[in-house]
């Protein structure tokens, strides 16, 4: 895998908890997400997982998990 440019979320905590998710593309367009504190492990869900992922991450009751 060639060299990724990563992002974390603008929501980010800027307290000093680095916990978060970030995302990267590369050029064919596939996502990729890791947790910022186990920056090694790395998946590349499918299109139709991260709209699932988006969609319930949006949703009232993904609250409880925030």
């Amino acid at each position: 895998m060639s060299q990724l440019s990563w992002q974390k979320s603008s929501f980010s905590s800027s307290d000093g908890n680095t916990t978060c998710i970030e995302v990267s593309a590369d050029g064919s367009g596939v996502l990729r997400l890791r947790e910022s504190d186990n920056p090694h492990t790395v998946i590349a869900p499918s299109k139709p997982a991260m709209r699932a992922l988006l969609s319930w991450a949006k949703e009232p009751a993904a609250t409880a998990w925030r």
